[in-house]
């Protein structure tokens, strides 16, 4: 069976705090309120954008069992991330001018992860006018809020302290 993944995430660069946020389901689709009860959302520190979506996607992979997954992501470095790995690991994860790419430890991670799964990645448009959407997109919403709100009360909390 296959296993249809959303993950998205919101970051404050500032304190380098986010949080991720993933749905998982496989089988027939729910209703939007009851996918809705099934995200998963954890705050993650010392991160950035780059690395929270990564980070993101490989908690919610470490949470799931299923190794065939179609894993939709607003995020194009991991949408392009396993077309890159070649070069990367050839290259010792090195820019031309020899610099360490900062995010090397999450993508060695990332690779390490998925390897021997059976998974596709699927680029999703995270902010559509709601007359443009789809099912998937409508899905994808519920993640992106999720992310969004979960990050808007952690900083009200902390800054209300």
């Amino acid at each position: 069976m296959t296993t249809v993944l959303l993950t998205d995430c919101s970051v404050n660069p500032q304190l380098g705090i986010g949080f991720g946020a993933y749905l998982a389901f496989s089988g027939a689709l729910e209703s939007l309120d009851t996918l809705k009860e099934r995200i998963q959302i954890r705050r993650f520190e010392d991160t950035s954008s780059t690395q929270l979506e990564i980070q993101t996607l490989l908690w919610a992979l470490s949470e799931i069992p299923e190794k065939k997954i179609i894993s939709y992501t607003d995020s194009q470095n991991i949408a392009g991330l396993l077309s890159r790995k070649e070069r990367l690991v050839k290259n010792d994860y090195r820019s031309k001018e020899g610099r360490q790419n900062r995010n090397h430890e999450v993508y060695q991670d990332f690779f390490d992860c998925v390897e021997g799964l059976e998974i596709q990645f699927r680029l999703i448009s995270g902010h559509k006018p709601s007359q443009s959407k789809n099912q998937m997109d409508e899905i994808f919403s519920l993640v992106d809020r999720a992310s969004r709100s979960a990050l808007r009360t952690y900083l009200k909390q902390t800054t209300n302290k």
